[in-house]
């Protein structure tokens, strides 16, 4: 197949590209914002066109979700309008698209974990966009996929483990939230998930995928600390309170995986297994 990866240069895109190395038999079309823009309905009818593209993963997406308040617009444009885009391309070539989504659909109010069947209630403006993208891609074509993932970190780019590596090595003291509760999910294991689906063949429809376990954000430092041998810093937990941001985060946000488990036959790693697998080659 001809498959295209939108948003290359970031975690995911990065760590799907290791992975292509493994699947020879496919053509793999890596592009970012300098290859190819997705916010143009003609490039992307075009690209997918010209390339005669059969599958696209779309990596691309507006993640700065602080940022996401001020500059809703920019958010729509790459969240929601982008993603319908592509699925409109890729269904003239009778294709499919897996969609990557978030936790942030939902508000964060259950204690249980959050199924693919429950309502999503978005209160910030990157969940909304994302919720909208999501309904887009899949009014649009019928082969799609979406996977909604979490607390997402890499060896590649910035993300929260190496933001608390830098500060861990850097200040005295730290303080963190605790009452903010879910499940960090390592790029790659999002991105073996994804090229199992290709391989297995797209079962269209919502799923969830983090790895397995339940941790805070104070926790997770703790943990990244302790892995990197940091004993200069004291992580502090701290309520949401005490530390405002502009975009609302879900106090809750767990996610099932029991579909995306049955569905294509796989075993999730637990998060702090992971995360020594990624801290390893840190």
């Amino acid at each position: 197949m001809n498959i295209l990866i939108t948003g290359c240069n970031g975690q995911l895109g990065n760590e799907m590209q290791l992975l292509e190395k493994e699947y020879p038999q496919h053509v793999w079309f890596n592009t970012d914002v300098q290859e190819l823009d997705i916010t143009s309905q003609l490039a992307v009818e075009q690209f997918v066109a010209q390339n005669q593209i059969d599958g696209i993963v779309n990596c691309a997406a507006y993640t700065a979700v602080d940022k996401a308040e001020d500059n809703k617009e920019l958010c729509t444009t790459l969240n929601t309008v982008a993603p319908a885009y592509l699925a409109a391309a890729v269904e003239k070539r009778s294709g499919f698209i897996i969609q990557i989504s978030t936790d942030y659909v939902f508000d964060g109010t259950k204690y249980t974990p959050y199924v693919e069947t429950d309502t999503p209630c978005p209160n910030s403006v990157y969940g909304s966009t994302k919720l909208a993208g999501e309904i887009g891609v899949t009014k649009f074509c019928k082969r799609s996929m979406i996977i909604r993932t979490a607390w997402l970190y890499s060896t590649f780019g910035n993300n929260f483990v190496k933001t608390m590596l830098r500060l861990g090595q850097e200040k005295p003291e730290l303080g963190v939230v605790f009452d903010q509760i879910g499940t960090p999910t390592y790029a790659r294991d999002l991105a073996r998930v994804i090229m199992t689906a290709i391989e297995q063949g797209i079962q269209p429809g919502v799923y969830h995928f983090s790895n397995e376990g339940v941790t805070s954000w104070y926790d997770f430092t703790k943990a990244i600390h302790r892995l990197a041998g940091i004993t200069s810093c004291h992580v502090r937990p701290l309520h949401t309170a005490e530390y405002p941001a502009p975009a609302h985060r879900p106090h809750y946000s767990v996610l099932d995986k029991t579909k995306l488990k049955q569905a294509y036959g796989i075993e999730v790693p637990y998060w702090e297994e992971s995360l020594k697998e990624c801290m390893e080659k840190l």
